[in-house]
């Protein structure tokens, strides 16, 4: 994800990283209440806790878009979908759409437009 956030911040966008382990990241927040209340968008790339938890208290802070990392939409997430006050993108990797030229993400984006799922 700092990878997608890099890319990002070149596009002069401003990122806020919240790591949810229980790791230490010194360039993260540590809880979703810490997030500026100013975000419209979210990439939310979570394995070890539910998705639709986080895309709840998102939603709560007036994220009206949110991206759920390919591979992590789990049933409450889906659940959540059919709302009409939030855009979802699901089923897509948001790293292939960031950066160019050749690395695993290229490789993936070439894949996915092959197959139609770009």
């Amino acid at each position: 994800m700092k990878w997608a956030a890099n890319e990002i911040r070149k596009r002069g966008k401003n990122v806020y990283l919240v790591n949810l382990s229980n790791k230490s990241d010194p360039d993260a927040l540590n809880d979703i209440s810490e997030i500026p209340g100013d975000i419209h968008a979210a990439i939310i790339g979570i394995t070890k806790t539910e998705p639709a938890d986080v895309v709840r208290s998102l939603k709560d802070k007036g994220v009206n878009k949110m991206w759920i990392h390919c591979n992590t939409e789990t049933p409450k997430v889906k659940e959540m979908l059919d709302d009409p006050e939030v855009e979802y993108i699901t089923g897509k990797c948001p790293m292939m759409y960031l950066g160019s030229g050749l690395s695993i993400h290229g490789v993936h984006r070439e894949v996915a437009k092959l197959i139609g799922k770009y």
